[in-house]
């Protein structure tokens, strides 16, 4: 529970993304994938299309922070797969700030 985890030793830009409920927190480079840190976080979520933006199962909602918006790719996968509202597509968010996130079925 709260555990730190580290995605490299390098020194780039790094930000720390919370998830909840389980409360765990890991810090990953900037650009780095929503869907990655969770996996560096060791969270289960949903990725048929290995993470190429194709299934649209990988939605997940930011709670406290900002993402980039959507971009056209995200919106029309997310429309095509009936995901969500409310819910980003891990797969396509690139972290550049400080996250809080969480899933419907964590």
């Amino acid at each position: 529970r709260g555990g730190l985890a580290h995605t490299s030793g390098r020194s780039a830009m790094s930000h720390r993304v919370r998830f909840l409920p389980a409360d765990t927190v890991v810090q990953v480079e900037s650009g780095s994938t929503l869907l990655k840190a969770a996996q560096v976080a060791g969270l289960p979520v949903a990725s048929s299309c290995g993470a190429d933006g194709v299934c649209g199962k990988c939605g997940l909602r930011i709670t406290k922070g900002q993402a980039q918006p959507p971009g056209e790719r995200e919106l029309r996968v997310t429309e095509a797969n009936r995901v969500g509202p409310g819910l980003r597509l891990s797969c396509m968010v690139a972290v550049c700030g400080d996250l809080t996130v969480t899933a419907d079925y964590w």
